[in-house]
This record gives structure tokens, sequence and C-alpha cells, in this order.
């Protein structure tokens, strides 16, 4: 965004839930603690398997240019008044030197939907305040190829050994000085789903220096299910000091043949804030919304809350 906002992070709020020392700097290695120790790990696994990875495709050194980049390991808390959920996310992204400079490799856990069908981070479960159990993330790895600077295809595999294919596109547009625009088509394939395709364009617009406004609309459908789902986010974004920031968000979402005009719909509030160095970030989320699967059930309205955590490595 325009913004630039804060990334969730995983172990802040945990480390303050547990008695680890807050603070806003990163310590010096004589102060390194338990969240550094596990920044550590984390990353040091990473390595060591992107490392095997790499050896599978020739004899070049990981060294030469070998690196794991977009890493994050994150939990999910949430709470509604008739359940609650909790659920694990990990995602990283290996650049392997036997694989040359415009193929990498992609490993994580997450939800298999949102993974497959390319969904906005705005857009997923923890994000929306939807519950999400263990059962619903699975492991997916695979291989994407830069096809051109904003082109890429990928082939992975979903729990299970489930094959998949994405053909992805993404060209940002700069529509003055304070406007930008972003557009994203996703093809994919599956076993189940046969093609599918998602469809995702977002506006920006800075109104001051630290405030900013974004739409962000998304639509995808597949050949087996020939229903249209489409989900919107129409947001304000407020920047503080020290990288906090605080949105309000209004959301909605549709989906063909369920014989409602949205399936759901609420506001909710957000708060994102560095809690141990700059890549232990916490974000508190609260909402109302008002759920109806389709016109044989009424609206059932209800307040959510959740707790987001997220470990940049």
């Amino acid at each position: 965004m325009i913004l630039r906002p804060v990334r969730a992070t995983v172990f802040g709020l945990f480390c303050a839930a547990v008695g680890v020392g807050v603070r806003a700097e990163a310590p010096s290695a004589e102060e390194a603690g338990p969240p550094e120790a596990l920044r550590t790990s984390v990353r040091q696994t990473a390595l060591w398997l992107a490392r095997g990875v790499d050896s599978w495709f020739g004899d070049k050194p990981f060294s030469d240019g070998g690196s794991v980049t977009e890493g994050r390991l994150g939990l999910s808390l949430l709470h509604r008044p008739d359940e609650d959920s909790a659920s694990v996310r990990f995602n990283a992204r290996f650049r392997l030197p036997n694989l040359e400079d415009k193929a990498y490799v992609f490993v994580g856990r997450d939800n298999p939907r949102e993974v497959i069908s390319d969904q906005p981070g705005a857009f997923t479960r923890p994000q929306r305040l939807q519950p999400e159990d263990r059962d619903q993330t699975s492991f997916f790895a695979g291989v994407g190829v830069l096809l051109r600077e904003s082109t890429d295809l990928r082939v992975g595999f979903r729990g299970g050994l489930k094959p998949y294919v994405q053909l992805r596109y993404r060209q940002p547009l700069m529509l003055g000085n304070q406007k930008l625009a972003e557009f994203r088509q996703t093809f994919f394939w599956t076993v189940d789903d046969h093609l599918g395709s998602t469809t995702a364009v977002s506006l920006e617009r800075a109104v001051h220096a630290d405030l900013a406004v974004r739409w962000l609309v998304s639509g995808t459908v597949t050949q087996a299910s020939r229903r249209l789902g489409v989900s919107s986010n129409l947001g304000a974004y407020r920047l503080f000091g020290q990288q906090r920031q605080l949105a309000v968000e209004l959301i909605a979402t549709a989906e063909q043949h369920t014989g409602v005009g949205l399936t759901d719909y609420g506001v909710q509030a957000r708060w994102q804030q560095p809690v141990y160095a700059d890549w232990l970030v916490g974000e508190v989320l609260v909402g109302h919304f008002w759920p109806r699967a389709n016109d044989s059930v009424p609206r059932d309205p209800g307040w959510a809350a959740g707790l987001s955590l997220t470990l940049h490595f």
C-alpha cells in the first residue's frame, strides 16, 4: 500500500504474553534472548531445507547466490461467541543457484484453497476473522519460473501430493503522485477444480502523509463449481509513529446461486505495531459481521476478535 502498512509478525505478542521484554530496536548480540534464538532456529531450518532442495538440481554450491526470502511463520487466534480457533501458517521462497536466476522454489503450510486460488492477503480467513481449524491448512511446495518481470508460472503440490498449476500476472500502475492501482490475474488448475481464475483490482489514494484509503475487490470462479465468489474491502489506514497503524475496514462477500445478495458483510478495526525489534509485529482485530450462507437461514450477527502474530525471517 501507499502507506506501507506494518506487516503482522508472530512472536512479538507471544513473547510479551510469556514475559519476554518488548523493545523497539534490535538488541545487541550480547542481549540476544529467546526471540532471537527462535528466529535464528527457524531461519537456519529454512536454509538447511533450501540447501537440500538445491542439491537435487545440480552441484553448484548454495553459497553461490542461494537465499531464503519472504519467510513468514504466523499464528492466528480467533474468538467468536460460539467458537474459538487457532491456526499456524508458514511460507518461504528459496532462490536456488542450480535453478539459475529465473526460477525459485516455494514451500509452506497454509490454507490450500487460498494458496491455489491466489487470494489477496486481505481476504484470507484470519484477516476476515473467519474460523480456521488445523485440518484446513496443509503443506505445499513447488517450483516457479519468472516468464517476465510481471508474470510467473508455478507448478506445485499440496497435502497428499495433489498437483496444481498457476499462471500469475501482476501490474502496478501509478495514477499520479498520490494514487496507485494494481491489477492481478491468476489462472490455476487442480484435479478437483479443473480450470479456475482469480481477478483482483486495488485502488489506493494518499489523503495525507499518514492517511490513505484503499478499495480492493477480488473475484474467483472455477470450472467445477461455476459459481463466482466476490470479496470487497474498503478501508482507511492511518499511520502513527514507530511503524504503528490503525485501520478501519468495511468487508463484504457474495457468491452466485446462494439466493442472497451478500453472504457476509461487516466492519472491523485493526491495530498493528512492532512488539520486538522490527520483525516481531502484533495485530489485534475486532469486528462485527452479519453472515448468511443462503436464503434458507436468517442472518446471524455477532462480534469477533482475533490476534495475529507473525515472525519474519
